[in-house]
C-alpha cells in the first residue's frame, strides 16, 4: 500500500507551487499525495492528487484523513499578518497554536514519520541590522510590537510543542525557516497593520513593464537573499526522504543580491527593447532589510542547491506570469471559502 504524503495548506500560494513540484518529482506508485485546505475546489484532480477539505481549528474534520501508512505531514497552514484585514490575537491563538495541535495530534494518532513545519524569519528578526548572514541555529530574538509579534510568537510555540512530540513520540521534525518568498500569484498586495500595500517587487516590475522611471531608495548596495518558490519546493521535497530525527534549515540561496542589481535585473528580464524604465536614486529615503539565508546544513544534510540565480529567477516568473497555471483555481467560480 502507498504511503501518504499529507500537505496541509494547499491551497496557499506555495502550497500550490509545493502540490504542483511534488506531483511531479514524488514516485507515485510509492506515494500517495493528499492536499487539504479551506478552499471548496476540484482543481487538484489535474494532478490526480486527492483534495480534502478541513478546517485545522475543527477535530471532527481530521476524521477526513488516512488513518494509517502517513509517511510526512507538511504543515504551511496558518495564519499570517499579510492576509489580515482586521486585527484580532485571538486568531493566532486558534488558528496557529490550536489548529497546529490539532495537527501533531493526527501526527501521533496515526504515527506519522515526520512532520516538515514551515517556520518565519521572523523568529530571528533581531539580527537584522547587526547579522548580514543568518545562520541556522541563531537563539531566538524576536520584536514584541507590530503585526509580526503575535504571528511569531504563536508560531514559536508551535515550534517548542513540534519539539515535545519528537521527544515524548519519536515524530521526526524538520523546521524550514522562510524569509519572503517570491513567485506570481493572483494578488499583488498584502496587509501591514492591517493596511493594504502592493508589495514593492512586484510594484518594481509592473513599472518596468510599462517602461516607467525606478527610484531606488536608499542603499542601493545592501544586499538580500532572494528566494523563488521552486527553490523552497525542492528544500522540502528533499526533507520529506532524509533519515533524521530532527532538522532545521533555513530556505534561501545563500547569496546576496544587491538592491541595484535587483533593479537592473528587473529591467533587463521585463522592460521592452526600446522602452527600457530608467533608474535613479534616492540615498536619503529608507532601506529595507538586508540579510542572507545561510544554507550550509541544507547543502550538506539534503544534497540542496539553488537551481535559480537571480536572473534565472525573473526570466521564470516572467513565464509564470504569462501561463498562469493557477488561474482556474483563482478564478472564483472554482472555489469559495469554507465559512
Amino acid at each position: 500500500m502507498a504511503k501518504k504524503i499529507i500537505i496541509f495548506g494547499a491551497t496557499g500560494d506555495v502550497g500550490l507551487y509545493l502540490t504542483d513540484y511534488l506531483a511531479e518529482t514524488v514516485d507515485r506508485s510509492k506515494y500517495d499525495i493528499i492536499a487539504s485546505g479551506r478552499m471548496q475546489t476540484n482543481f487538484f484532480d489535474r494532478y490526480n492528487v486527492e483534495y480534502i477539505n478541513l478546517d485545522l481549528t475543527i477535530k471532527a474534520d481530521f476524521e477526513k484523513l488516512p488513518n494509517s501508512d502517513v509517511h510526512a505531514v507538511i504543515m504551511l497552514s496558518g495564519l499570517m499578518p499579510a492576509h489580515v484585514k482586521e486585527y484580532n490575537p485571538q486568531d493566532y491563538i486558534d488558528v496557529n497554536i490550536t489548529g497546529g495541535l490539532n495537527v501533531l495530534e493526527y501526527c501521533r494518532r496515526v504515527q506519522a514519520d515526520r512532520i516538515i513545519y514551515a517556520q518565519s524569519i521572523s523568529d530571528i528578526i533581531g539580527y537584522l541590522g547587526t547579522e548580514k548572514l543568518l545562520k541556522p541555529d541563531l537563539a531566538r530574538s524576536i520584536k514584541y510590537t507590530g503585526d509580526h509579534a503575535m504571528y511569531i510568537i504563536s508560531k514559536n510555540c508551535m515550534v517548542d510543542i513540534i519539539e515535545h512530540y519528537r521527544q515524548e513520540f519519536g515524530l521526526k521534525s524538520i523546521i524550514v525557516r522562510l524569509p519572503n518568498i517570491y513567485m506570481h500569484t493572483a494578488t499583488p498586495y498584502y496587509f501591514v497593520n492591517c493596511e493594504r500595500r502592493m508589495k514593492a517587487h512586484n510594484a518594481i516590475i509592473e513599472k518596468a513593464i510599462k517602461g516607467e522611471d525606478i527610484e531606488i531608495w536608499g542603499d542601493s548596495n545592501q544586499e538580500k537573499d532572494m528566494v523563488y518558490v521552486k527553490d523552497l519546493a525542492q528544500i522540502v521535497e528533499k526533507s520529506l526522504w532524509i533519515d533524521r530525527e530532527y532538522g532545521l534549515y533555513n530556505i534561501g540561496t545563500g547569496i546576496g543580491i544587491t538592491i541595484e542589481n535587483q533593479v537592473k535585473g528587473i529591467v533587463e528580464v521585463f522592460s521592452q527593447e526600446g522602452n527600457k524604465s530608467k533608474i535613479s536614486y534616492a540615498p536619503d529615503k529608507p532601506s529595507g532589510n538586508e540579510y542572507i539565508m545561510d544554507v550550509t546544513n541544507a547543502k550538506e544534510d539534503l544534497g540542496y542547491e539553488p537551481k535559480y540565480d537571480y536572473i534565472s529567477y525573473l526570466r521564470d516568473l516572467k513565464q509564470e506570469m504569462e501561463i498562469d497555471r493557477f488561474k482556474d483555481f483563482h478564478d472564483e467560480k472554482c472555489r469559495k471559502v469554507i465559512k
